[in-house]
């Protein structure tokens, strides 16, 4: 009897002339490196440094800890207590704000992508009775209505509304947009440094991969508990994007390092997507991403929770860091296991460089699916600008292919290691590289 067999398709392939072309399973992206466009420098042009002079370090920009005022009511911080042991501060009040150093700030977005007015326009959305006490206990200070009324101005500037006009607005209409403020589903994780301690002069940003390891696990941790805190606040939210923007051409308002959480009400094309390939083959991100990977020699680094590898079909170089662990909710994972992603996160953005701007996007899966997913990061190397051929063929190019991502990468990673400056990790070749990693499917299990 004659059967068929369909061969997955050649996700990665190396042309006669060098050229290197790419697809990406769960999106179908087409990416093409062509050789000699690779040498490219990576990094932002250095500029000349300017000196900083006494304080510029703490006020350089409206997330520095000189500048708190600047910024919405804190929603909850991270401290560091005398003995070393690390705390999360909440509802923390304006007459608080300096009595602890916050390593790490979750703060509303001033400029919110879905505002509370979208929430409560189209579904009738309003603060839950927790969140309402908490605003209208923020407003009973004279300190706390200054620091509102500040910020509401702020934005009405930023909108084009002038100085008279804001002062002729009643306090309560102005007060209004303070809903968005406590209860908004657009939110900030700000680290506490612009600039690294010790810092002189402005080039010396500080950036993910500047981070002690374990001040990196409780950014990662802070960060996985407000996504968390943004379901259980609106119930209409479907799905909470995470992402970080670093360095202006990456999209950052501020070279200080945040990161972004919107709550928005679908899922997002890209999980759509991958929830149809999904539905046909349970085990498809272990076959299609970790397992092939591995069998391209494109892992760099894994860990007992956790593994790294070149990307490929992606428009911007990147590196994929893929949770192991069995558990589909960010919030479910063990302690243990997000420290495993942080480290790997960590290790790459450190091997990246402060100076390459970046992305780092989280995938997961929504609330409203049943079906298993693993937690998936992408560091994508923002090096080149997407132009006119692009748009024509929906064909990119991409400077650096999967194989130089990890020619580059897996050198770094093993000086940082030798320095103390990142995790222990399995770098390269000492990886185990077995088949089906991702403990997601119970039947790979």
């Amino acid at each position: 009897m004659v059967t068929s067999f369909n061969p997955e398709p050649n996700f990665l392939q190396r042309m006669a002339d060098g050229t290197v072309k790419q697809v990406n399973p769960f999106t179908g992206t087409e990416v093409w490196t062509i050789p000699g466009r690779s040498h490219r420098p990576l990094g932002v042009a250095p500029h000349a440094p300017a000196p900083l002079s006494a304080g510029q370090a703490t006020s350089w920009c409206a997330f520095c800890p000189d500048r708190y005022l600047e910024t919405p009511p804190e929603k909850a911080r991270v401290v560091r207590r005398p003995d070393g042991a690390w705390e999360t501060l909440s509802r923390t009040t304006v007459e608080q704000l300096s009595e602890t150093v916050a390593e790490f700030r979750r703060i509303p977005n001033l400029f919110e992508i879905l505002s509370y007015d979208y929430w409560h326009a189209n579904y009738g959305f309003e603060l839950p009775e927790h969140i309402a006490g908490r605003k209208a206990a923020y407003l009973s200070s004279d300190a706390g209505r200054t620091h509102v009324l500040a910020v509401v101005a702020n934005k009405l500037r930023a909108a084009g509304r002038t100085d008279a006009e804001i002062e002729a607005m009643p306090v309560d209409e102005r007060l209004r947009y303070a809903s968005g403020f406590f209860g908004g589903g657009h939110d900030l994780v700000v680290a506490r440094r612009h600039f690294v301690d010790g810092a002189t002069d402005d080039s010396q940003l500080a950036s993910s991969g500047t981070l002690s390891v374990d001040e990196h696990r409780q950014f990662i941790s802070f960060t996985v508990s407000a996504v968390k805190s943004l379901f259980n606040v609106n119930r209409y939210a479907r799905y909470a994007a995470v992402f970080q923007n670093w360095l202006k051409p990456a999209g950052a308002s501020f070279d200080h390092l945040h990161k972004q959480l919107v709550a928005i009400d679908e899922r997002g094309v890209q999980n759509e997507l991958a929830l149809q390939r999904l539905r046909a083959n349970p085990n498809i991100f272990n076959e299609l991403a970790v397992n092939f990977a591995s069998y391209q020699n494109l892992v760099i680094a894994e860990n007992d929770h956790a593994i790294a590898f070149a990307g490929f079909g992606h428009r911007y170089p990147t590196i994929e860091i893929w949770s192991k662990s069995e558990h589909s909710d960010v919030w479910e994972h063990e302690p243990e296991e997000i420290a495993g992603m942080s480290d790997l996160i960590h290790a790459m953005h450190a091997a990246t460089g402060v100076d390459v701007p970046s992305n780092e996007e989280w995938h997961y899966r929504p609330v409203d699916t049943d079906l298993a997913m693993p937690w998936r990061v992408l560091l994508k190397w923002r090096i080149s600008t997407l132009a006119g051929f692009e748009g024509a063929t929906k064909v990119y190019l991409n400077t650096m292919d999967p194989y130089a991502i990890r020619d580059r990468v897996v050198p770094r990673l093993f000086a940082l290691r030798d320095e103390g400056r990142i995790a222990h990790l399995r770098i390269a070749t000492e990886a185990e590289c077995r088949p089906n990693p991702l403990r997601y499917n119970t039947g790979t299990r």
